[in-house]
């Protein structure tokens, strides 16, 4: 008999156990939301999965009779287009400088201390300054999620160019390539699934920063909308669009890590 380490689940037993925590949590959720429904039917603390649905539906499919549009969908637009341009120019930021950090010694002693610095500091404390500095618009969440996430991957960026077998690069200079050359053609390609790692695990601080940039200062988006609709406690509305929130991410993850696995298979032949 195999040692309980040694053991691994087939695809269905993948799956089974995968579900299994999320019929756990739904089967406690519906007992305790028919617990409180039954003493007070009015309750709105855990609302009914009918109650939820004919919420979405109403939140999805029916104009809203200030603006005309379609609620749910006009925020999940303006949410997504927040978070793409931030994470976007964030990772653009932290694959340049990333690189140079962690190739270039010179680069390194002198940029490396601020980006220290900068990680360090509570992008949260700092967002009034961002409001102040870049005003009420698009910019100031956009700067959020940037300044956010930005320190994030380029620190990890460094760490993972400088763990670039120092063999590689001397092969590289005997043979006459130039720094730009050995940066193009041997950091890059090998630096670049690292990248969206990086990327993959800083989405989660990117959508909180969305969100809470969104709750202070917005007109539409998935943050600013449960945040509107908390002062009516109205939890049929507010799961359902934390769930829709989750189910984003993990469609995001998801397709970053197919994309990964697809364009870079040899990078996640040597992780597994």
């Amino acid at each position: 008999m195999k040692k309980l380490i040694n053991q691994q689940p087939g695809i269905v037993s993948r799956w089974a156990l995968g579900l299994l925590p999320f019929l756990v949590i739904a089967v406690i959720y519906t007992a305790a939301s028919n617990a409180r429904l039954e003493e007070n039917p009015n309750d709105k603390l855990l609302p009914s999965s009918t109650a939820m649905v004919e919420a979405m539906q109403r939140m999805a499919f029916e104009p809203s009779k200030r603006t005309g549009d379609y609620v749910l969908w006009t925020d999940t637009a303006a949410s997504l287009q927040r978070l793409a341009i931030g994470v976007g120019l964030a990772a653009l930021a932290g694959l340049v400088f990333g690189i140079a950090n962690g190739a270039i010694p010179l680069f390194r002693a002198g940029f490396s201390p601020l980006i220290t610095g900068i990680s360090l500091v509570p992008p949260m404390a700092i967002l009034p300054v961002l409001f102040i500095a870049f005003g009420l618009e698009e910019l100031a969440k956009v700067m959020l999620i940037f300044i956010g996430i930005t320190p994030f991957i380029i620190r990890d960026l460094q760490l993972r160019t400088m763990e670039i077998p120092e063999e590689q690069i001397i092969k590289m200079q005997t043979l006459g390539a130039n720094t730009w050359q050995i940066i193009v053609r041997l950091v890059w390609p090998q630096i670049m699934p690292r990248l969206i790692s990086a990327v993959r695990l800083s989405l989660g601080s990117a959508w909180l920063f969305l969100i809470a940039a969104e709750a202070i200062a917005a007109t539409d988006g998935l943050g600013y909308r449960i945040f509107l609709v908390r002062r009516y406690l109205a939890m049929d509305v507010i799961l359902p669009y934390v769930l829709w929130i989750t189910l984003l991410a993990f469609v995001i993850d998801f397709l970053l890590n197919r994309y990964s696995r697809w364009r870079y298979p040899w990078f996640h032949g040597r992780a597994s």
